[in-house]
Parts: structure tokens; sequence; C-alpha cells
């Protein structure tokens, strides 16, 4: 269970990495080398940053959940 726990966090770091990255910042970020500097200026946030910023959510939530199954783990072995 401790390794299912151990792959599982360090792949979702992996992706959580990536995620952040590609997040338009203040000066763009890695985004607009994929399209995402082309943006609707009509208000907000375009539906492609949305659900960016909702699977960043999402991945963090399991990395957190991961981190605190890791902690519970070795501290009841």
């Amino acid at each position: 269970m401790e390794l299912l726990f151990t792959i599982l966090l360090v792949a979702s770091s992996a992706v959580m990495i990536l995620l952040v990255l590609l997040h338009k910042g203040r000066g763009g970020g890695l985004s607009d080398m994929f399209g995402g500097g082309v943006s609707s200026s009509l208000g907000g946030s375009s539906v492609a940053e949305r659900n960016l910023d909702r699977l960043t959510v999402g991945v963090g939530a399991i990395w957190f959940a991961c981190v605190i199954a890791l902690g519970l783990l070795l501290a009841y072995r």
C-alpha cells in the first residue's frame, strides 16, 4: 500500500509541475508556446484556462491526499 501511494505521489508531483508551468502568469508562461497567448478580449478567462485550473486543483487534491495517506501509514506502522 505504501508503494502505491509513493508511486501516485511521484506521478502527481510531475503532473502538477507541468500543469503549473502551463498556467498563464504575468509574463505569459509556457502556455504561450502552445497557443495560450491568443485569448478573447470579451472578458474573463477562456474555457481552456478554466479547465486547466480545474485540472490543476484536482491533481493538487490527489497530491495532498497522497501526502496525508503516506504520513498516516508511516505514523501507524
